[in-house]
């Protein structure tokens, strides 16, 4: 097996731990995965062709779907919701 799939194992491992945080120590764990995916999945698409990027992007898409959301949300100026455990 290569590098960049073992990686993406250990990706996939990462983001579920973090998903078993409770949600306020989801933040800083979860945004490092969401930064680390785009590079994850260029060099897996690199190495290994589209196909398995497809896979890798699908899989990220459907495991960050709430974030990418609200990121969008937030910079096209309409109104978020935050979830009750991260209002202060």
């Amino acid at each position: 097996m290569s590098t960049p799939l073992i990686l993406g194992c250990l990706w996939v491992l990462a983001a579920a731990a973090t998903a078993m945080l409770p949600m306020r120590r989801q933040m800083v764990p979860g945004l490092a995965l969401l930064a680390a995916a785009p590079v994850l999945l260029a060099w897996i698409g690199w190495v290994h062709g589209w196909l398995w990027l497809a896979i890798g992007l699908f899989a990220f898409l459907s495991m960050f779907r709430n974030p990418l959301l609200y990121f969008l949300r937030r910079a096209m100026g309409r109104p978020v919701q935050v979830p009750k455990e991260l209002e202060k």
